[in-house]
């Protein structure tokens, strides 16, 4: 669709930033409408920006959903909390989410000084606050607050929606007038291949809970349209030691099967239209230490 001219569009960047686990992704899912970042009990499930892409009236929302920021130790960590401040250094608004039930802690207070360093003000998001007493959410806020960084607070349940209609108003209503970057259809800038892969992983992730090594990756090695509409996918499950082979695959192949069962359910679910999944598992080594792995995902090797 064309936009229209009778109307002043808007459109820019919001950053979402916060510590692990503090619902990034489920507040971009919410935003969007629809899935467009995949979302796991475990920390650190996202691993690379992610664009989400909202509409508001004339205003299209960007949402940068970013890795969890957290103090990193190994390449791929350090990679993945560059990939967040990359994220939120050139976004129009930046948005801090901070799981409310967790409270103000460490890794939120230590991105609230490196944000106040840079001159940046923020958008403080509450999170969950369903799970939390009023008395608590109102000692939270001027915790927050005290940073002197954020010029609106919000209050919402991400996994339910409440409140969000909310701060999708504030989005629209504080980007600058500018044309739209993408079209009015479009939810995500992730190719298809790489959703597919991240899919699987999410569904690893829940199958498996605390077996599964976090050193685990999946490539998306064929795609094939067939010609009764039907799409035939090959995909690879990456680990790095033989062990962790027989974690996946399972007892008589059943976690597997039943890794590859939740992804095609969910991946005919997004594409309307019949999924032939094949999952193989391999073992790579250090695979975290490849910088072609990097370079697939947009994350810096050298980071």
């Amino acid at each position: 669709m064309t936009q229209a001219h009778d109307a002043v569009t808007r459109c820019g960047y919001v950053a979402i930033v916060g510590a692990p686990n503090a619902g990034k992704s489920t507040l971009v899912n919410g935003l969007v409408g629809t899935k467009v970042s995949i979302v796991s009990p475990k920390v650190q499930t996202t691993r690379f920006r992610v664009l989400g892409i909202a509409m508001a009236g004339e205003a299209q929302i960007v949402l940068v959903d970013t890795p969890g920021i957290f103090s990193p130790r190994k390449r791929l960590e350090r990679a993945m909390v560059a990939a967040a401040w990359d994220g939120a250094a050139d976004a129009d608004i930046v948005c801090l989410i901070v799981d409310a039930k967790r409270g103000w802690d460490d890794d939120s207070r230590q991105i609230a000084a490196r944000l106040k360093d840079a001159g940046r003000k923020a958008v403080l998001v509450l999170n969950k606050v369903d799970l939390v007493r009023k008395d608590r959410l109102l000692a939270l806020t001027a915790q927050a607050d005290a940073e002197g960084i954020f010029t609106d607070v919000f209050m919402v349940s991400a996994l339910s929606g409440d409140g969000l209609a909310d701060l999708t108003a504030h989005f629209a209503g504080h980007l600058p007038a500018g044309p739209w970057l993408f079209p009015e259809d479009q939810v995500s800038d992730l190719p298809q291949r790489l959703l597919a892969a991240e899919i699987t992983r999410e569904k690893a992730f829940l199958q498996l809970h605390d077996e599964l090594p976090y050193a685990v990756a999946i490539e998306t090695e064929r795609w094939e349209e067939r010609a009764d509409g039907s799409a035939r996918i090959d995909q690879v499950i990456y680990v790095q030691r033989e062990s962790q082979k027989g974690i996946v695959v399972g007892k008589g192949g059943h976690q597997i099967k039943a890794i590859g069962a939740a992804a095609r359910a969910e991946l005919e679910a997004l594409l309307e239209r019949p999924v032939h999944l094949f999952l193989h598992v391999k073992v790579k080594e250090d695979w975290t230490e490849k910088r072609g792995f990097y370079n697939e995902i947009g994350l810096d090797y050298e980071a």
